[in-house]
């Protein structure tokens, strides 16, 4: 292919978006179902000790840089620019690969660095490790594993190219292989006797080279051979550095909301491993809705802008709040009312014992609180990072650590470890709050329609209601759970309650309408 891209292809109807999120969000839901099983096998078989806690920390380093790099700063500049470019065909080849060689070379040398600096990095992120065996296990995994950072964001800047292109498959498929490499790393250290805690270790910086391979040969197959060359300064990169770097101390603030509460955490007995697992639960339903919401909304609002198109941005914007929340908020009142009953039958067993239940329980109700603010600080923060705004949101940012860091620290002393979850959540209440004060002036294209106002009110009904069946529900079951063969049913059947009770509800409250989803899903699989 020539260093133009090839003509760009027509404008996406809405059944494209819906398309793409479904694609999205199923790859995703089955990355965190690997990913559950994962976490349970890790439980199962280090608990809550120092091997546990030192690997957390280890995994966490290279994920927060990549959010920073990846999926973060350098992304949102990344994909608007380049979904522009491809629908002016002004030569988006050339400007992704000279911006895939620019971030090989910074994110080389900034690897050697952090490996060189990995003590300093574990007490940044933990330091009430310093002087126990944890400290030392935390900067032997994380040297191994820090270069997961590398391959992972240069899979992520690919991922963004096959995304803006409408192809979101291989991307949404790429983590679906970390989590298989990591399940293939404990079954072999459990069948040949190795340790375990270096296994899994090993298994990270594997799985980048996985993940960066498979969305390389989808890129090459869809034009976009992003070959390394010598990195070089051109007018675009700079325009994308400029455009990054309130991004970067965006995501930077961000990342220090997350230190903040490992710090916390770190202070308490077991806590690292209690906030990490129940991060892990309600990652679920954010991962699956909002991150896919995200992926999708961006480079569509990006072209819509492009194409003068405001009112197919307003419903784009509108439809994408309306699915979210449809899904979100309901799996936010599930983690609120039975978080134990999930908690128990995901984790408990080996080394992790019902006191970990509780205490891993009591943080997913926390993080419940703020689930449907995670998701829609997904669906807010494109409209700001398609029109290349990326000052406002750190700004927002800022105020949100402060809120953070005022809640994590200054309730420590009263609620322990839970402050750390309760400052999350009530921040990123407070970062959508502003976000959607910030997008006020941006016109029709930033205001959720008529249609979404109508039904929100309805969503939230349906989902109370749930609330109450799956409240009654787990008190019916209580005596099944405590059978050691029978959880697993117990909770087939109150998941079952819930999802039957919502849609029910949904259904007789007006809250979405059956022909509407079949109409967009025969749509989307045309």
């Amino acid at each position: 292919m020539s260093e133009r891209a090839a003509k760009p292809e027509a404008p996406p109807t809405r059944s494209t978006m819906t398309s793409g999120f479904l694609t999205v969000g199923g790859w995703t839901l089955m990355s965190r179902i690997l990913g559950f099983l994962r976490d349970m096998m890790i439980a199962a078989y280090l608990g809550t000790g120092a091997q546990a806690q030192a690997f957390i920390v280890a995994f966490s380093l290279p994920n927060l840089f990549r959010r920073f790099f990846a999926e973060g700063a350098f992304n949102m500049a990344f994909v608007p620019m380049f979904a522009k470019k491809l629908e002016a065909g002004d030569d988006p080849l050339g400007f992704a690969r000279d911006a895939f060689s620019a971030l090989l070379a910074f994110l080389s040398l900034f690897t050697i660095l952090a490996i060189w600096a990995m003590p300093w990095l574990v007490l940044a992120m933990a330091a009430g490790f310093a002087g126990d065996e944890r400290f030392t296990l935390a900067v032997e995994y994380g040297r191994i594993a820090f270069p997961y950072i590398l391959f992972i964001s240069l899979a992520a800047l690919l991922s963004g190219v096959l995304n803006a292109t409408r192809r979101f498959a291989a991307a949404a498929a790429a983590p679906v292989l970390l989590n298989v490499i990591f399940i293939a790393a404990l079954l072999l250290a459990a069948r040949l006797g190795l340790d375990v805690g270096r296994t899994i270790t090993w298994a990270v910086p594997i799985a980048g080279m996985a993940q960066l391979a498979l969305v390389w040969l989808a890129a090459r197959r869809a034009g976009f051979a992003l070959i390394p060359r010598r990195p070089r300064i051109t007018p675009d990169l700079v325009r994308l550095a400029r455009i990054a770097a309130p991004a970067a101390l965006a995501g930077g603030v961000v990342q220090i909301n997350l230190l903040i509460g490992r710090q916390v955490a770190s202070r308490f007995d077991a806590a690292v491993a209690w906030l990490y697992n129940a991060d892990r639960l309600y990652q679920l339903p954010l991962g699956v809705v909002g991150i896919a919401i995200g992926i999708v909304l961006l480079p569509e609002l990006s072209r819509r802008l492009e194409a003068g198109d405001t009112k197919g941005g307003q419903d784009a914007f509108s439809r994408a709040a309306e699915i979210a929340l449809a899904l979100t908020i309901p799996a936010a009142v599930a983690l609120i009312v039975v978080p134990i009953p999930l908690v128990e039958v995901l984790f408990q067993r080996g080394r992790f014992g019902p006191d970990d239940t509780a205490a891993t329980a009591a943080a997913v109700a926390v993080y419940g609180l703020g689930l449907p603010a995670f998701v829609l600080q997904k669906i807010y923060q494109p409209l700001f990072f398609a029109r290349e705004n990326t000052r406002t949101p750190f700004y927002y940012a800022l105020v949100s650590l402060l809120v953070n860091a005022a809640l994590a620290i200054g309730l420590a002393p009263v609620i322990g470890y839970l402050a750390a979850a309760l400052g999350t959540s009530i921040s990123a209440w407070a970062m959508v709050w502003q976000l959607r004060r910030g997008s006020r002036p941006m016109g029709r294209a930033a205001r959720l329609d008529g249609r979404f106002r109508r039904r929100i009110w309805r969503i939230l009904a349906a989902s109370l209601a749930m609330g109450i069946c799956l409240y009654l529900g787990q008190l019916v079951l209580g005596p099944v759970f405590a059978l050691a063969g029978w959880r697993y049913l117990a909770l087939a059947i109150l998941i079952a309650i819930g999802a039957i009770s919502y849609f029910a509800f949904a259904r007789l409250f007006g809250a979405f309408r059956l022909a509407e989803m079949k109409a967009g899903l025969r749509r989307g699989q045309g």
